[in-house]
């Protein structure tokens, strides 16, 4: 899809933001219902990491409709993750030509970073996180009442799961660039860990959908190693720019640098 001028009409402007709209919700919509049809593997994989918590070894649908609707609701989640290349594309076509040369640079580096660390922070969700978060909820209640494997809560919670860690892991991309543009000073981000650290642990209480200490637990030193390893990064890079006097540079200090 070619990018276009920068300078268009504002009708024209929302013409085109209509056109890249339609073409990500029909690529999903399209893709959604190919996908539809290998729903029933597709849910054995997502629930794979909870297998040893559901008696019986299935899960329970409620009502006549129920398995179509909770087969839809996969299939829409596995077909924004298989779009995610071309909803990507459709908003750098967009945003592109408002951007400089030199800012352009920075866009193919940083998208590739929030895929790398979306699919990363599911990927930690799946293999680490979701045995765990079942395992402490399902422990609350099996002193008073049995836990009914009810397909679409659990498919529910997990997909949420999913998509916070997701979300939630692009936080290196974030500090990264408030480091480097000095938004907010290295210095700053770096002596004032003990409260970015506080951040971090409302961040995870309030990502996490379970709200297990477990689970927030696994989170925050999650994002504490992510937060720190974004620190190191930016580092290098503005020693780079800048040099090592940068580091230490103020807001103010940056903007009127040479």
């Amino acid at each position: 899809m070619p990018i276009t001028p920068a300078r268009m009409p504002l009708m024209d402007h929302l013409g085109e933001l209509r056109r890249r709209l339609t073409i990500v919700v029909v690529s999903v919509f399209v893709t959604a219902i190919v996908v539809y049809f290998a729903t029933p593997a597709l849910i054995e994989v997502l629930t794979n990491p909870i297998r040893e918590f559901l008696t019986g070894g299935t899960l329970t649908v409620l009502s006549v409709l129920g398995g179509f609707s909770i087969r839809f609701k996969v299939a829409f989640f596995f077909a924004f993750i298989i779009c995610t290349p071309i909803i990507i594309w459709e908003i750098m076509a967009f945003f592109l030509p408002a951007l400089n040369e030199k800012e352009r640079r920075w866009v193919v580096p940083t998208v590739a970073a929030m895929v790398f660390l979306f699919f990363f922070g599911m990927i930690f969700c799946y293999f680490i996180i979701l045995n765990t978060a079942f395992g402490w909820l399902i422990q609350q209640s099996t002193e008073f009442a049995a836990t009914l494997n009810e397909a679409e809560d659990y498919l529910s919670i997990i997909i949420m799961f999913e998509v916070g860690f997701g979300i939630a892991f692009q936080l290196p991309l974030v500090i990264f660039y408030l480091a480097i543009l000095h938004l907010v000073p290295y210095k700053v981000l770096r002596e004032q860990w003990r409260y970015v650290y506080v951040g971090l642990l409302v961040l995870s209480a309030v990502v996490t959908p379970d709200a297990s200490p477990v689970t927030m637990a696994l989170m925050f030193a999650a994002l504490i190693l992510l937060y720190e390893v974004a620190l190191g990064v930016a580092r290098s890079v503005i020693i780079a720019k800048d040099g090592k006097a940068a580091l230490k540079w103020t807001r103010e200090e940056y903007a009127n640098r040479d």
